[in-house]
């Protein structure tokens, strides 16, 4: 499974998520799942099975597939929230 963080410009927030989304994956013990991070321009349905994104840009996301949605991107809890239901719905814990 691949999931990819997104942002407007692909720089510091995506990557700053993408480290968030690699520490939850460890602390629920979930491994084989490729992290990655880019700038929505760049981002393509193709390149991974979920995307995280932060709500400013979700409508701009729509093209990707399956995205999750957050409010805050600085909020771990959420994080943890909605991406451990998002795979637990996918059967991956």
């Amino acid at each position: 499974m691949k999931i990819m963080a997104v942002c407007g410009s692909g720089l510091g927030s995506s990557f700053m998520l993408e480290m968030n989304i690699r520490d939850l994956l460890t602390e629920l013990g979930v491994a084989g799942i490729d992290v990655s991070h880019s700038d929505l321009s760049s981002a393509s349905r193709d390149q991974a099975d979920l995307f995280v994104v932060a709500k400013d840009i979700a409508e701009g996301a729509s093209h990707l597939g399956e995205v999750v949605v957050l409010d805050s991107i600085i909020d771990l809890d959420e994080l943890k929230t909605k991406l451990l239901r998002t795979l637990q719905d996918k059967g991956v814990l």
